[in-house]
């Protein structure tokens, strides 16, 4: 990881950090440790909330986008290609110092690299820990500034951003999810992981719908929302959907939940989004999901819900509906 390539670049790999000066990090993985960065001038740069609320327990000053300028700056490559070269001409734009590139061969690293050479000279890289780390000394703005990106109108007519999930197009799984939902929700309603708000403009579509809670741990997917769903009955939460509880109880709760923790598919994800809906719901409240056909969730469904049933679904998904959730005594 990070950690074992940073410690290498550093330690007689040719690599200086400024004697003074905010070095920003945007997007590092949870579990780096960051070592040889100067604890109280580092800014973590990250979006996405559950990251956030680690790094800040943690101590660190963090934000959700680039703040002035830095001395330093690093970046942590993730897997979308776009996003990461969006990131890479953030940072250029926002550093007078060290641009400092890193990633997993997963991630791309390989990739990137040879994207990055063909533009600018550059120092390393250095290789361990089936990863790259590679820099640029002194960065101009305007060599990556065809790679800049942010929240934009599709051909669709909706807006999304690189790295937001089914950032290029309406994802087939909410479409049938949104094909399958009846014509009464309830006034009260919530949207768990409601991304750039497909699924919410369609919920809003509903006239007994008094007020729809949009809940998202990425705070650029929900900027996206923002433009997506302007109807007034719409509020808005940069929250992490596996703790977010309501102030009032809700009567329909409505997702298609992440599944994937790095790049291997994890149900666990889904079934803590279940859970939430379960403690959401007042007691006969009900709840619309959709899923992919390969995960279990039959069995959480059955433990949290007096009624579940599968509705809806082909060859690749597949669409639930429960209801009446259970309320543990004592």
């Amino acid at each position: 990881m990070i950690d074992a390539r940073l410690s290498l670049a550093l330690d007689g790999g040719g690599l200086l950090w400024p004697s003074e000066g905010r070095i920003a990090v945007f997007q590092p993985k949870p579990d780096a440790m960051l070592p040889g960065l100067p604890k109280e001038r580092t800014q973590i740069i990250t979006g996405f909330r559950l990251d956030f609320d680690h790094w800040r327990d943690r101590g660190y000053d963090c934000v959700v986008a680039a703040e002035g300028q830095y001395a330093a700056a690093v970046v942590s490559l993730p897997r979308a290609k776009s996003e990461a070269r969006a990131l890479i001409a953030e940072a250029a734009r926002r550093t007078h110092g060290p641009l400092i590139i890193d990633g997993q061969k997963t991630d791309g690293v390989d990739s990137m690299l040879r994207d990055v050479r063909k533009r600018t000279k550059m120092e390393g890289p250095l290789s361990k820990a089936h990863g790259k780390l590679f820099w640029v000394t002194d960065p101009d703005a305007d060599t990556f500034e065809d790679w800049a990106a942010g929240p934009a109108l599709t051909e669709g007519g909706f807006w999304t951003a690189p790295g937001v999930f089914s950032a290029d197009g309406i994802d087939p799984a909410s479409a049938l999810l949104v094909d399958t939902l009846p014509d009464r929700l309830g006034k009260r309603v919530a949207d768990l992981g409601a991304g750039w708000g497909f699924l919410s403009a369609h919920i809003l579509t509903r006239p007994d719908v008094k007020e729809l809670h949009l809940v998202e741990a990425g705070h650029m997917a929900l900027d996206c929302a923002r433009h997506n769903v302007t109807d007034p009955r719409a509020q808005f939460h940069w929250a992490n959907a596996m703790t977010w509880r309501p102030e009032e109880r809700l009567d329909t709760v409505v997702m298609n939940p992440p599944f994937h923790a790095a790049r291997s598919a994890d149900p666990t994800l889904g079934q803590a989004f279940l859970r939430t809906a379960a403690q959401a719901l007042h007691a006969q409240g009900q709840l619309w999901m959709v899923a992919n056909r390969h995960l279990p969730y039959e069995a959480t469904l059955q433990s949290l819900f007096a009624k579940t049933s599968e509705v809806a679904g082909d060859r690749r998904f597949k669409l639930f509906h429960a209801s009446r959730p259970l309320r543990k005594r004592g």
